[in-house]
């Protein structure tokens, strides 16, 4: 090799004899240009054997020859590395400092000497860790199922607590409180962490978890989520209920078992664990419920954990939550008081009634980290009324409701137990029967939400009307929500489908009525008016009331589209009209409206035969 000796002292005269393709490639690894590199060899005269100066296209040459940007990392880091200890090898009087650093590049290179091997054929796990390439080393034992390991208990709480935001971090530090309440924001992850939660103390020490939720499919989240928790570590879990053990506990321990339970909660009584109740204020017959959770966390060494976003006043366990259900039937000596307030318990308090109560608003969320939102966007979307109870925590009093809170969630159900006829993941979830379909459009282009409902009409005389599908769409112009119904659609036998067909819905429905565009299914133009608003309502009404509408208990904006309509008056003041959301306008109750699009097709007394039930038969 060809070497060249610097003219004058400086950095690079450290070395008698040196090779200046191999320093300008160390330098272009670190960052500097060909430009830098020129002017860095000029400054220190270092010069060819000809006593020439390096040009820029001499080092733009080497760059191209050697194929410097297509190196591996590994081997960038290797050079660093060498050149780091080989100037403080060189260094004739060696601070305490400098032996420190020399031991921890010595272990760097041996740590990329071993990746080396791995990436070589036939290189394998052992070869990067020594623990595993001495497990190895005997004989083989199969893994076993849903088991882990004290280094992977270790490596999952570090990957998953360093990605937690402040107020998950506060609910870690009071996790082993007897009782928690926490009211909350929407979509702020509190599933996501209480499912995790739930994870590491199975794995530490072998209590059982229980989850509760409306219905199976929304129980079904935290499974899905631990599922997936696992898999960072590389432990494949299976199993429902699932039996989870770990190095962490003793051998005679037969592990933690997880239960994921919707409205078949009753099947776990004679059960004990720490359970988590999802979006308790949502669910019906909360007191039933809740006595059987109650009841399986009755030994003191359980946990309890209450979190979901408010609902209304009216609900049975806003009396849980303000304390009023421990006053009852007590002295008045005895009585306590709470203080519910945002102020009191942002960042969570203990009360006289020892829960642990936390509220975590949107903004709080922000505050902690969470940047998932553009608030001032959802401020627009939302009626400040609905902004408040899905993102502030506040309660709705639905006594102003023309729907009544209670009376809707009773219209909840299980719908994957439930439902036998109704697969969401097929090609054809209802098969051949007959749906029928509501559309509400958007006020203007750039207005508020759309609604698609699709349902499955009563199959007898007073039977009950199945939301079996229900989409939001906001931004698309006519012709782009038609084919987004069209789509949706063509997954099923649609007889009907009721259009509201002012503003943007006037176009949607001139390109659905076309000849051929939705064959077998009957279009029906909706044009509002005082009289037929009214009417819709009242049927609706009826058939809440009597427990004729039935949809998935984790349906939870249908609830609250329904309970955000109101009676009030016109401009006039001579007539009554029902109204929601910002300024009057009905778009923030989409959901609602596009679901009586399809409870009208039925007359008023769900007597006479509907229109459009005939199924085609192929």
């Amino acid at each position: 090799m060809t070497t060249y000796v610097p003219q004058q002292t400086g950095p690079l005269s450290a070395y008698l004899r040196f090779d200046p393709e191999r320093h300008a490639r160390s330098l272009y690894w670190r960052g500097w240009g060909i430009t830098q590199i020129t002017e860095e060899f000029s400054l220190h005269g270092v010069v060819n054997e000809k006593g020439k100066a390096f040009g820029r296209s001499t080092i733009e040459s080497w760059k191209q020859r050697q194929r410097w940007d297509d190196a591996p990392s590994i081997r960038k880091i290797e050079d660093g590395l060498e050149i780091r200890l080989l100037t403080l090898i060189a260094k004739e009087k060696k601070t305490s400092a400098d032996l420190v650093e020399m031991d921890a590049l010595n272990r760097s290179i041996e740590s990329l000497a071993k990746v080396r091997r791995y990436e070589a054929p036939g290189g394998h796990a052992g070869d990067l860790n020594d623990k595993v390439a001495n497990r190895n080393s005997g004989e083989r034992k199969k893994p076993k199922k849903n088991h882990f390991t004290e280094e992977q208990a270790e490596e999952l709480k570090r990957i998953f607590l360093d990605g937690c935001f402040d107020y998950q971090l506060r609910w870690w530090k009071e996790k082993d409180q007897r009782t928690r309440m926490i009211l909350k924001s929407r979509q702020i992850g509190a599933t996501y962490y209480f499912a995790f939660e739930a994870l590491m103390d199975a794995i530490k020490t072998g209590r059982n978890q229980i989850f509760l939720s409306a219905s199976k499919a929304q129980a079904h989240q935290f499974r899905s989520y631990i599922v997936s928790f696992a898999k960072l570590v590389g432990v494949a879990l299976a199993g429902d209920p699932m039996v989870i053990t770990s190095d962490l506990l003793p051998p005679e321990d037969a592990g933690a078992e997880l239960h994921f339970l919707g409205t078949n909660f009753r099947t776990a009584q004679g059960r004990s664990g720490n359970f988590y109740f999802d979006e308790f204020f949502w669910v019906h017959s909360f007191e039933e419920l809740n006595k059987v959770a109650s009841g399986m966390a009755t030994h003191k060494k359980w946990r309890k954990t209450y979190f979901s976003t408010p609902s209304t006043i009216a609900h049975p366990a806003h009396p849980y939550w303000t304390g009023e259900r421990r006053n009852r039937r007590r002295k008045k000596a005895d009585r306590i008081e709470i203080d519910v307030s945002h102020a009191a318990l942002a960042i969570g308090s203990v009360g006289p009634d020892r829960i642990w109560r936390n509220i975590v608003t949107i903004r709080d969320a922000e505050a902690g980290g969470c940047d998932l939102f553009d608030i001032e966007e959802l401020e627009d979307e939302y009626a400040p009324d609905e902004f408040a109870n899905l993102y502030m925590c506040e309660f709705v009093d639905d006594s102003l409701s023309a729907f009544k809170f209670n009376d809707l969630i009773a219209c909840g159900c299980d719908s994957l137990v439930e439902w036998q006829d109704f697969n969401p993941e097929a090609a054809r979830p209802y098969g051949n029967r007959a749906v029928w379909a509501g559309y509400d459009p958007q006020e203007s282009e750039n207005g508020d939400n759309a609604a698609l409902v699709v349902a499955a009409p009563p199959l007898a005389e007073g039977g009950k009307f199945r939301i079996l599908e229900r989409h939001q769409l906001r931004g698309l112009d006519f012709e782009q929500q038609a084919d987004f119904i069209k789509a949706v659609l063509s997954r099923y036998n649609c007889t009907y489908l009721g259009i509201d067909a002012k503003g943007v819905g006037a176009g949607v429905y001139q390109l659905l009525a076309k000849p051929g565009a939705m064959p077998g299914c009957s279009i029906a133009k909706i044009e509002y008016s005082l009289e037929l608003k009214t009417q819709m309502v009242m049927k609706a009404q009826n058939v809440v009331r009597r427990g004729r509408l039935a949809f998935d208990s984790g349906l939870l904006d249908i609830v609250s589209a329904f309970v955000s309509i109101k009676k009030t008056l016109t401009t006039s003041g001579r007539s009554v009209t029902f109204k929601a959301g910002r300024g009057g306008e009905d778009g923030h109750a989409d959901l609602a409206w596009a679901t009586m699009h399809i409870l009208m097709n039925e007359p008023l007394d769900g007597k006479e035969a509907p229109k459009g039930t005939m199924e085609i038969i192929e």
